[in-house]
């Protein structure tokens, strides 16, 4: 592995962290909503894949605690989920999403695409490539989807880019990542998803653990206002002032690994 020379700071924290976080330590043992898994058709072959790559049980409740661990101290408050439904079947296109039911949005429901699942399988067999990768992509949508189930959203208005971002940072620090997520200058710190995820761990380390647990709390207090809520984070900078900082760091950690050749 080819180690930058690094020049600054915001190198140094950008090159010790590896496109692959490692799981996170379970410092708390969380009490959990209901879970409960539902399979709309067994005979689809994205209904095989998934009873044999998971373990629902066990899965499911471990990424609850990583996300809840990763987002909370004990004592905070939480939105008050009461009941999380996998729901594996047809979607007709696109990979996952959560949504609360009708009659009390405490009870979430997750729908993961069970062609999506088949799809991502048959990419993994047909280039040889183990079950693992399966498993974890398997796991990481699970996570990022279980992040939108216990997250704070300023009342419905904090930036899309910024929720998204939120649950693919926890998909991150969990060991999740995707194996085609790449850190990226382009676009804006909002763009979401893993683009703002990459953004939001440089704040985790630059500014220190739990920088990004904090966001999420602010998040609950109020409706969003870019300016007074970034004020009060990562030392008053703007999130535009953090955002160059970070494209900045990219930029010249790229040359750093360019200049050794």
């Amino acid at each position: 592995m080819r180690i930058p020379l690094v020049a600054d700071k915001d190198q140094a924290i950008l090159s010790a962290h590896d496109e692959k976080a490692p799981t996170p330590i379970r410092k708390h043992k969380f009490p959990e909503p209901k879970l409960r898994v539902h399979l709309n058709d067994l005979s689809h072959p994205g209904s095989g894949t998934i009873l044999n790559r998971l373990r629902p049980a066990e899965d499911f409740s471990e990424q609850v605690q990583n996300v809840l661990n990763l987002l909370y101290d004990p004592k905070d408050p939480r939105p008050a989920t009461r009941s999380i439904t996998l729901v594996l079947r047809d979607c007709g296109g696109g990979v996952a999403y959560t949504t609360g039911i009708e009659l009390d949005d405490d009870h979430k429901e997750i729908h993961f695409d069970l062609n999506y699942i088949w799809n991502d399988s048959d990419r993994n067999a047909s280039a040889n490539k183990a079950t693992q990768q399966t498993r974890e992509e398997l796991l990481g949508v699970i996570c990022h989807e279980l992040v939108h189930c216990f997250q704070w959203n300023a009342e419905n208005t904090a930036p899309g880019g910024l929720i998204e971002g939120i649950a693919d940072w926890v998909r991150l620090r969990a060991g999740l990542a995707a194996k085609h997520w790449r850190r990226e200058a382009g676009g804006d710190w909002d763009a979401g998803y893993q683009h703002t995820g990459y953004f939001l761990e440089y704040l985790e380390q630059r500014f220190g653990e739990g920088t990004v647990k904090g966001i999420n709390a602010r998040l609950r207090e109020d409706q969003y206002d870019e300016e007074e809520f970034w004020k009060d984070c990562c030392d008053g900078k703007t999130v535009e002032k953090l955002w160059e900082d970070y494209r900045k760091s990219l930029k010249e950690l790229d040359e750093g690994v360019s200049t050794l050749g």
